[in-house]
């Protein structure tokens, strides 16, 4: 209940978060908790700060493409005098344009990509340079051969191809083998032709795929398949140090410490024993091989560039040999079960014949492993993995937009066709007793040389191995330098430096994996991540290619988004093929990754994907709206939020603090949009600047405040232009703000703001005109938020139709956990006794129909005879309150008119010509105060008061409205006044 002191000021009521209950009302100050907890806020903290453009050095600052204002072109043309003619000259021919030359400010160099590194991750408010995301050159350039072509094929060739591919075309036979080949044969090649599309739509810099993926799916994406990757690489690196150390203890058994296991061969006629390396050799072989390589990657790229050709010439030999080998056998080869090549032994090995094995491949009648076509899938995946590995060093070629696609799809071209003679001559050449048990059947059939073979599987797959090794730490160096997520920061490496701590943590982890020393249980891990790597790829291409957005221009024009599709859809098959169980931790790994850094991570704007989708959704979306008018059932409360219009607030604070609390109780489960504005006073070349800067104080605002809504702000020659703007030209087609919501001008008498009263009219007919509703809050000081919890009643005082708008607001305020406990009662005004029950059981029918809870009143506003008559004062509790506003009235009237007579013109008000008429005046004063009177006596306790919005009349200035205003609304301490527009928001039929 608030009352009228005898200084004039209003005194509230209930209400806390920083008002005290029963305190003087008064307007929100500079140490007000609210007000303090909105100062304190980084401008940046929700949406990247304004001022992150400090923090890039200064010769980034140096290449931004600026408008000089007058005194920097009279400094520019100082200077200019200085330089030679040719240079002068070729600036006075551009000085037309008041932009610098785009070579005086990247210089020929820097058109080139040779300028200084960019930050890898811009956030939201930097000034980007126009050459931002060009990657820094790095020396020695490499070509596609050596750069791209060679790396592929050194980590596609790896351990499977030499070790394991002839155990699969026994176990799986030549016919199911083919069918294996192909499906994975087309998923690198698919991936591949999506990787060339997205590699030659711009410049790379480090990370390989990550930074494809990232920047086409967002960083949220990018982050969770990059970290998936980087632990791929990892495990693979563990792959192919296993590889390399059971090769070696198989050509040289006496190395061996622990004792070898024995295995009787099932299905022979007589059982052979075959040995195979103990496990714990394979852990401690493996232990002190990844410290051997950790050494060389420690030692620098220059180091690995050196040592890495010397594993290329064993692989070509080796695989030569192979071949001559396979095509010198003969049938009466001394070897038992080398048949030659033979057309019985295809025909004997085109089936399948899955058996158990232990865990070392070799077969049991009662072993432990069961086969079957899905698991030699995940088994054989790793084989054509590897296509990746020239996207890897894009920093280092020479030709990023030529060397990636060709080399990649040459690469794997070139060991598919390999993948397919191979799998034709093993199903030839042995029997498949030699093939299920012969491990190494590449060595026993080479020629001429059989022990250079298995010299070669070594030295090729600690090459594989230290390509993993080398590219792992450097992605996960990349997703560190993107500054994504905190937590990575101990991983991050300087331009041009070694990653020196990823590269620890890899090798950890790699360590971790040969402990296991199981090589047949780490495949399955390493074709998960590599999978959703792929997926990544294709998803990012397809999306790219789909929404083809301007920015899409790929140099790389054989590519359709629906090969990518079919790419995604057959890496997802995949997955589900190997194991069910592992697909869903690998992705349930993915995706917690990907809440943490939406959670904890910093927000970014790298362009991606998702936001061009969400652009073009919008776009269509509103096309299929049509400018139409919306369907009661489809209604939408879109509020405008008139920030600032009157009220003191401090200068730091963008917008009142409990406005956004407002317009989230305007939504129904938070779903709707806001649109907060505010307007500088000023002409708009001067104020630019500053409003820009309010905007992002606006937009922290309401991020920090969880609302869902957009900031704008706009500069005009004063609050009434740009109001009038606004509401002509906000939104677009029927997602224009339909209600605006303002504050209502409590101060105005107090502080003897005398220009409130016409702006406030002017507000409400532009309003009017528009065809917008109004909502204007009185007590918005006092205004819960979500923690204070009201009971009570939420009171309508429904006095015109209002399209239903007072009644859906009432039921949106039941939805939010601050009113939640209140119930709604609803008071109809009756001008006669006899239309009291009539009125009320139309009321209760109308509420039941439109599913609303609430209890009808009906109150007859009875006239005094007086009133009637045309004379007297209203004889009640409030008639202090009415002579005072009467008085006030009488002597703003009487200076209107001496100004008039003084002046010679007629009565004017507000810049424009007004009729008085008294009597109307008077009784508009006794309306307010007794529908004042109505709300007094039934809602003292109400939680908030809903009435309904009077029309300022036409003929009366705006300060007489103002006083009718005050009278309606006297010592009510919230209240919302609501005005609907000219059609229904709300509807009886389902």
């Amino acid at each position: 209940m608030d009352r009228e002191n005898g200084d004039g000021d209003i005194e509230g009521g209930g209400g806390d978060d920083g008002f005290r209950s029963g305190g003087k009302y008064r307007p929100v100050l500079a140490n007000d908790r609210a007000v303090l907890e909105m100062s304190s806020i980084d401008p940046g903290s929700a949406s990247s700060s304004a001022s992150a453009f400090t923090d890039i050095p200064p010769n980034l600052r140096k290449v931004k493409t600026s408008l000089r204002g007058s005194s920097d072109a009279k400094e520019g043309n100082a200077s200019h005098q200085q330089q030679p003619n040719g240079s002068q000259q070729q600036e006075s021919k551009l000085e037309l344009f008041g932009f610098d030359s785009l070579v005086n400010i990247l210089g020929l160099k820097s058109m080139t990509g040779e300028q200084a590194a960019q930050p890898s991750s811009p956030r939201d408010g930097e000034d980007i340079s126009i050459t931002a995301g060009l990657p820094k050159p790095a020396a020695p350039k490499l070509g596609t051969m050596m750069g791209v072509f060679i790396p592929c094929i050194q980590s596609i060739l790896g351990i499977i191809y030499y070790i394991r591919f002839s155990w699969i075309v026994g176990m799986a036979g030549v016919g199911q083998t083919l069918l294996l080949v192909s499906l994975c044969g087309a998923c690198t090649f698919l991936t591949s032709i999506s990787l060339s599309a997205i590699a030659t739509n711009g410049a790379m810099k480090g990370g390989g795929p990550y930074y494809l993926i990232g920047r086409a799916l967002g960083p949220e994406v990018g982050v969770s398949i990059g970290l998936c990757f980087f632990l791929g690489n990892a495990v693979a690196g563990a792959l192919y140090v296993l590889g390399a150390v059971e090769t070696f203890l198989k050509a040289v058994p006496a190395a061996g410490i622990f004792r070898e296991a024995v295995t009787q061969v099932n299905g022979t006629a007589v059982a052979q024993p075959i040995e195979s390396p103990s496990s714990h050799d394979l852990q401690i072989y493996g232990i002190v091989l990844t410290i051997l390589l950790c050494f060389i990657v420690f030692g620098g790229v220059k180091m690995i560039n050196r040592v890495a050709p010397a594993f290329l010439i064993p692989v070509l030999f080796s695989v030569i040999c192979i071949f001559l080998g396979i095509f010198a056998a003969r049938k009466d080869h001394p070897i038992e079960g080398i048949t030659g090549l033979n057309s019985q032994t295809f025909r004997d090995n085109w089936s399948s014949d899955y058996q158990k094995t232990n865990e070392a491949g070799i077969p049991q009648p009662d072993g432990s492993v069961t086969w079957d076509f899905n698991s030699l899938v995940g088994l054989f995946f790793p084989a054509v993995t590897g296509i990746m590995a020239g996207s890897n060093r894009s920093s280092s070629l020479k030709d990023t937009q030529r060397s990636i696609p060709v080399g990649t799809l040459a690469a794997t071209l070139a060991t598919t066709c390999l993948y397919f003679v191979s799998l034709v001559l093993f199903g030839s050449v042995a029997t498949r007793e030699k093939l299920l048990t012969d491990r190494l059947l590449t060595a026993t059939v080479a020629w001429p040389f059989p022990s250079l073979i298995k010299i070669g599987i070594i030295l090729s797959t600690m090459g594989a191995a230290l390509q993993s090794l080398t590219g792992a730490p450097r992605l996960l160096a990349a997703i560190a330098n993107d500054d994504i997520l905190p937590i990575l920061n101990y991983f991050k490496a300087a331009d041009g430096g070694e990653p020196h701590v990823a590269t620890l943590f890899t090798a950890f982890l790699c360590i971790g994996c040969v402990v296991i020393g199981n090589l047949d249980l780490i495949t399955p891990t390493v074709t998960m991540f590599f999978l959703l790597c792929y997926t990544g790829v294709n998803l990012s291409c397809f999306l790219l290619d789909l929404l083809d957005a301007p920015s899409w221009r790929p140099r790389w024009k054989f590519h359709h988004w629906s090969m990518s599709l079919v790419g995604a859809l057959l890496c997802i098959v995949i997955m589900f093929l190997i194991s069910w169980s592992f697909t869903v931790v690998s992705l349930a790994l993915a995706s917690l990754i990907y809440k943490y850094v939406s959670i904890k991570g910093k927000a970014g704007d790298w362009g991606d994907g998702f936001k061009s989708a969400y652009f073009q959704l919008a776009l269509r979306s509103l096309r299929s709206l049509g400018a139409s008018q919306v369907h009661p059932k489809n209604w939408y409360p879109i509020p405008l939020i008139f920030c600032r219009p009157w009220g003191k607030l401090p200068e730091n604070v963008p917008c009142h603090p409990k406005l956004a609390d407002f317009a989230n109780c305007m939504k129904k489960k938070g779903r709707g949009m806001s649109i907060f504005v505010s307007i500088l006073d000023g002409d708009y070349h001067e104020r630019a600047e500053d409003a820009k800067t309010a905007c992002k104080q606006l937009s922290t605002y309401i991020d920090y405040k969880n609302c869902e809504g957009v900031a704008e702000i706009v500069v005009a020659p004063n609050m009434s232009e740009g109001f009038r703007g606004i509401i002509q030209t906000m939104g677009l087609g029927n997602l224009k703000p339909n209600i605006v919501v303002m504050r209502y001008p409590e101060i105005w008498r107090k502080e003897n703001l005398t220009e409130i009263p016409a702006t406030f009219v002017g507000i409400i007919n532009d309003c009017i005109v528009a065809n917008k509703a109004v909502v204007i809050v009185k007590g918005l000081d006092e205004w819960p938020n979500e923690y204070q919890r009201q009971y009570g009643t939420i009171d309508l005082y429904w006095i015109v139709r209002d399209g239903g708008l007072m009644l859906l607001l009432s039921q949106l305020l039941l939805t939010k956990a601050s009113f939640e406990n209140c119930k709604i009662q609803v008071f109809c005004i009756a001008e006669d006794d006899g239309d009291a029950e009539g009125l009320k059981a139309d009321v209760k029918k109308f509420l039941y129909d439109l599913r609303m809870q609430a209890e009808v009143f009906v109150i007859t506003m009875k006239w005094d005879a007086q009133m009637e008559g045309g004379g007297g004062s209203p004889q009640d509790e409030s008639s202090d309150a009415f002579n005072s506003a009467k008085q006030r009235i009488d002597d703003y009237l009487t200076q209107m008119k001496v100004r008039a007579q003084k002046e010679g013109t007629p009565l004017m008000a507000d810049g424009k010509t007004v009729v008085v008429n008294e009597k109307q005046v008077e009784k508009f004063l006794y309306t307010t105060l007794k529908l004042n009177s109505i709300i007094l006596r039934y809602s003292r306790m109400a939680a908030v008061v809903l009435v309904s919005l009077p029309p300022p009349p036409v003929s009366h200035p705006g300060y007489f409205y103002m006083e009718y205003m005050d009278l309606l609304l006297e010592n009510v301490p919230r209240i919302l006044i609501v005005r609907g527009y000219r059609r229904d928001v709300v509807t009886l039929f389902t």
